[in-house]
């Protein structure tokens, strides 16, 4: 299928060439049809897919099409909530890089850690579609900045990642300030219980599309385990850089402080390398993505919360320099590696005290993950299991055990945005994971 016969307006189609692209995705494909008849849609999808335009074209077509425009305040006609600053801010540059042909839309993205007044601003000047974290929208629901009864599309964008940040009760408020008739959009990687019944209170005959298997793990990955201890974990990733030649490399821990001391190491040894983390300062972040994606570094080290909605083409190495606490976090962290028919690999560097977590992902991803000893860096037996425990610090890096109850944290750092946007502070939206994250 070709986009040409999804039936988008020339405008639409231009801004599409331009991007490069001639067919759509699987989600786009069965996505945008459903979203241009009006229908309700639930759509798993793993990251890379190209959901974002799966959405966004077909809401572009549908506002473009009726009657108003830019003259005096427009409402807020199409919602769209994500879960970190660093999506709302890749959400709303593709609103802006396919609606750019389309003169009478106007965008917006508004989220915590930068100030409030310009967005409060911008949305004075009239707004058609928002994209917004839930704490900060709130913050202007509350001080009556912003109108959403005339919103007719709503869009949950990683709806599982709301789930594990904590943002459902968040979400529900935000649903009494829509208009009960509207359109509902809700994308997730997958869809648990808890996602399911916030879908049944709110969403009305919704169609299902899935283009993933619940819980898979994309085929174009080359997946593989290296056992290795503990205290062994920097220099194995230095050499299995060096000795691969690898060029470009994503790579994951647990914590802010383990991020930034897997960085100093690694420039240590001679590898190009920086880290990426909320405890950074936004323009420390950008240059260091921006190196990134240039070339210029070799190795980007980030957490979880960091990374998410981090928009980088055909990466070809992601790395697990440490197991994530929740399996899941597996799947999203790998599937920054090949993306859009790109193959790629992802390796992960597993101590003794790492087994049960590499059980649990396992057994989400119903497949047993290659294990390949790298020679020089043979486990020794006679090395016990610790638990991993919060706030530790050293070579095992913060390990607690699962039970543990995670503290808040007042994340500060936001993504630049384009100067068609506006942006804001709010501890909310980054206060939903414990502060070694």
């Amino acid at each position: 299928m070709s986009f040409s016969a999804l039936v988008l307006r020339a405008e639409l189609m231009l801004a599409i060439g331009e991007q490069g692209y001639t067919e759509p995705t699987p989600i786009q494909a069965q996505a945008i049809p459903a979203v241009l008849a009006g229908r309700d849609l639930m759509g798993g999808a793993q990251t890379g897919t190209g959901k974002t335009a799966g959405f966004t074209l077909p809401i572009l077509q549908r506002l473009a099409e009726q009657a108003g425009g830019t003259h005096g305040r427009t409402p807020v006609r199409a919602l769209i909530l994500v879960p970190t600053r660093e999506l709302a801010a890749q959400v709303q540059a593709s609103v802006f890089t396919y609606g750019k042909h389309l003169p009478k839309i106007r965008s917006l993205s508004v989220y915590g850690g930068v100030g409030f007044h310009p967005q409060v601003q911008a949305l004075k000047r009239g707004i058609d579609i928002l994209v917004a974290t839930p704490g900060r929208l709130l913050d202007h629901l509350s001080q009556r900045t912003v109108d959403l009864s005339k919103v007719q599309v709503l869009v949950l964008d990683e709806a599982d990642r709301m789930l594990d940040m904590g943002f459902i009760p968040d979400i529900r408020k935000i649903l009494a300030y829509l208009p009960k008739q509207r359109q509902n959009l809700l994308f997730s990687a997958t869809f648990s219980d808890e996602i399911k019944k916030l879908a049944d209170g709110f969403m009305h005959d919704p169609l299902l599309v899935e283009v993933a298997r619940r819980n898979a793990t994309a085929e174009l990955i080359s997946q593989r385990v290296c056992p290795v201890d503990r205290e062994k974990k920097k220099d194995l990733l230095a050499h299995l850089i060096t000795t691969g030649d690898w060029k470009q490399v994503l790579v994951f821990t647990r914590t802010k402080h383990g991020a930034n001391n897997l960085a100093e190491k690694l420039v240590k040894s001679g590898i190009r390398a920086d880290a990426i983390h909320g405890n950074k300062s936004q323009p420390a972040r950008t240059r260091a993505l921006a190196e990134f994606k240039a070339g210029k570094i070799r190795v980007l080290v980030a957490t979880d919360i960091a990374a998410r909605g981090l928009d980088i083409d055909e990466l070809p190495h992601v790395v697990n320099f440490e197991l994530p606490h929740v399996a899941n976090d597996y799947v999203h962290r790998i599937g920054r590696t090949g993306r859009a028919g790109s193959s790629g690999e992802a390796v992960s560097l597993v101590c003794v005290d790492e087994l049960g977590l590499l059980r649990d992902i396992e057994r989400l991803t119903k497949r047993e993950i290659k294990k390949e000893i790298v020679p020089g860096f043979e486990v020794d037996p006679r090395i016990r299991a610790e638990p991993i425990v919060q706030g530790k610090r050293g070579a095992s890096s913060q390990r607690r055990p699962s039970n543990a109850p995670r503290k808040g944290n007042r994340g500060q750092n936001a993504p630049r945005q384009p100067a068609s946007r506006a942006g804001g502070r709010n501890s909310r939206d980054s206060g939903r994971r414990s502060s070694a994250y």
